[in-house]
């Protein structure tokens, strides 16, 4: 193939007359000229003092949706995700089980062992999110021996890779950490996901847990800010660790203030990222590709798991995709850089939020079919061995 390497430039001009689409993660979004005007109007105070009217007003809010006795702002999901287990695991020698897939044993540094000192102990975890219950009931440390630590609580995530736990496997999972006193602590960073998913309400979803987190800074499209809600005690508590961990934030009524629009706001449009990510991967099956598919009864939300039925390397594929190729203006009107998150060995994970459109899906579909083409033709390995190039 010649000039191999023109294949792959993505210079200033090219940029210009490009389509480009950022899927990596629904953390992306650009806040809103509404967001943006809020925040600059915010009323604050020192939160540090309880004394930010904006983020009071937002604890209150979330408090109230939630109907928890109180909620507590904080910077990110991963503290939030933290201050709750350390709200919760109060002594040495405690253990928490969670998923060996979920977001607070893979994605969160181990945080809850390496500064909470709470033991980590992995339930096996279903493509549908869901804990096995036998085998989360089997590792239950049920009676007071010195040689075991002490199951203090049980972490959830809804949503899981876009997947939605229902509510009657929320009430399972209640029915058993009271057989044990054991606590529920749910990481809804995509909480309000699940709840247009499932046509409920806030309540509906968490009533079964303990506490929870919710990120505003994924499909809600804020800037900043997750928030935990619980009963007061677990608040107060929450709100010391939050202190020693760095999370006091003095006027963050900018942020918060934001984050009120957003749940008046942004909740309301997040079924059309789901529709969105339906669309994409239907249309997925109707390509017919050989490289790409997708599973549209797995997709419940703004996420869409593309397999990678060929072999291909996810960060190959994900070089290809965010590249513009030789003859690719001509095929598809003009070149599109699409970013996509390389899901694991075998697949990649696209999210749809605000700033990725309908009319988008058909771009990337599209671009998916161009770099499929690619892939099965007879140039491959000169289109992969061109990557290796330019990455030298």
């Amino acid at each position: 193939m010649q000039n191999l390497g023109m294949m792959f430039m993505m210079g200033t001009q090219q940029q210009k007359r490009s389509v480009v689409i950022d899927m990596r993660s629904d953390t992306v979004t650009k806040p809103t000229p509404e967001l943006r005007q809020a925040m600059f109007e915010a009323e604050v105070g020192d939160d540090v003092f309880g004394e930010d009217p904006s983020v009071n007003k937002l604890q209150d809010t979330v408090a109230k949706m939630m109907k928890k006795e109180a909620a507590l702002f904080v910077p990110t999901g991963t503290m939030g995700n933290l201050v709750s287990i350390m709200a919760h695991c109060q002594g040495r020698g405690e253990e928490v089980l969670l998923g060996e897939e979920c977001h607070i044993l893979v994605w969160e540094q181990a945080g809850i062992s390496q500064i909470a000192n709470v033991n980590a102990r992995a339930v096996k975890t279903s493509p549908d999110g869901k804990l096995c219950l036998k085998d989360l009931e089997a590792k239950i440390r049920w009676r007071s021996d010195p040689h075991w630590p002490i199951t203090r609580l049980i972490c959830l995530e809804n949503t899981f890779s876009g997947r939605v736990l229902p509510l009657n496997y929320l009430k399972q999972v209640r029915e058993l950490a009271d057989k044990y006193n054991v606590k529920i602590h749910l990481d809804g960073a995509r909480l309000m996901n699940a709840v247009v998913a499932l046509g409920t309400t806030p309540d509906a979803v968490v009533q079964y847990c303990d506490s929870v987190s919710m990120c505003f800074s994924k499909g809600l499209g804020c800037p900043v800010g997750s928030i935990v809600a619980g009963d007061k005690d677990f608040i107060a508590r929450a709100l010391r660790h939050r202190k020693v961990l760095g999370g006091g934030m003095r006027q963050s009524g900018i942020l918060a203030a934001a984050a009120l629009v957003a749940l008046d706001k942004s909740v309301a449009r997040l079924h059309v990222d789901h529709d969105n990510a339906k669309k994409l991967a239907n249309g997925l099956v109707d390509m017919k590709s050989s490289v790409f598919t997708a599973d549209p009864q797995a997709v419940e939300t703004n996420m869409v798991i593309i397999q990678i039925q060929d072999g291909t390397n996810p960060m190959t594929v994900c070089q290809l995709l965010g590249n513009a190729h030789e003859g690719e203006e001509a095929a598809l009107g003009q070149p599109v850089h699409m970013k996509i998150f390389p899901f694991n060995g075998s697949s990649l994970r696209g999210t749809f939020h605000q700033d990725v459109s309908t009319d988008d899906v058909d771009w990337i579909l599209k671009k998916l079919k161009f770099v499929s083409d690619l892939l099965s033709g007879s140039e491959r390995e000169a289109v992969i061995n061109g990557l290796t190039k330019l990455s030298l």
